[in-house]
């Protein structure tokens, strides 16, 4: 048996600190190890006791969360934590910087019991959380702010089948949509979204999808 996912949360309420380290140490896959009440202490308790996935909060004092996952996540960190982002703010700012800072996804802190567990195991396997219309949503609100008209090019990176993949990754296709969309299997997809992830040195579609507005590849 596998042993169990470890989970830091991080949240300044007391009480959802609480209900949320409670429900997932009630799962026999799930372990938290460790619980804090703002962003400095998330980011000394993470490098100290290596979580698997950091339950983070947004606003929270000392240091916020989109810093705290700046710190744990961000580009140039050498062993990034993954961090799940929840929030009580649906698609805002606040959400949408908390990803570009290296958050893997995120959750409403009103969702159920189970999207949160779900979603942590979601995150622990190394995928992203952001359903495909929730990521179309939440990065093409911001397409304005994203892409820079400096943006570095990407001819030569990819070639013109993983450059197209991407281009429907960012627009919010799922994976059988874009299998649909370009007559090959679902299989092939996948390759083609791993080779994509290496090549551009990312670690998830919700960075896939960042990249592409950031070059003007979607706008």
């Amino acid at each position: 048996m596998s042993p169990p996912t470890r989970v830091l949360v991080c949240d300044d309420q007391d009480l959802i600190r609480t209900g949320f380290s409670t429900i997932i140490d009630a799962q026999p896959d799930l372990e938290v190890v460790g619980a804090c009440g703002d962003g400095r202490a998330a980011v000394d308790l993470a490098r100290r006791l290596c979580p698997d996935v950091v339950v983070m909060d947004v606003r929270m004092p000392v240091l916020d969360g989109i810093e705290a996952t700046r710190l744990l996540a961000g580009v140039g960190v050498a062993d990034p934590v993954k961090v799940l982002v929840v929030t009580t703010f649906n698609l805002d700012e606040y959400v949408y910087e908390a990803l570009r800072a290296g958050a893997s996804g995120f959750l409403l802190k009103d969702a159920p019991a189970g999207q949160l567990l779900a979603g942590i195991r979601t995150v622990a396997s190394g995928a992203a959380l952001l359903a495909p219309e929730v990521t179309r949503q939440l990065v093409g609100r911001y397409a304005s702010r994203i892409s820079p008209p400096d943006a570095a090019p990407v001819d030569g990176l990819l070639s013109p089948r993983e450059l197209e993949v991407l281009r429907l990754i960012a627009e919010g296709l799922s994976n059988g949509e874009i299998a649909a969309e370009l007559v090959i299997s679902h299989e092939t997809v996948k390759t083609y979204v791993s080779r994509i992830l290496t090549k551009l040195d990312l670690r998830d579609r919700v960075q896939a999808v960042v990249y592409a507005y950031r070059r003007g590849l979607v706008t």
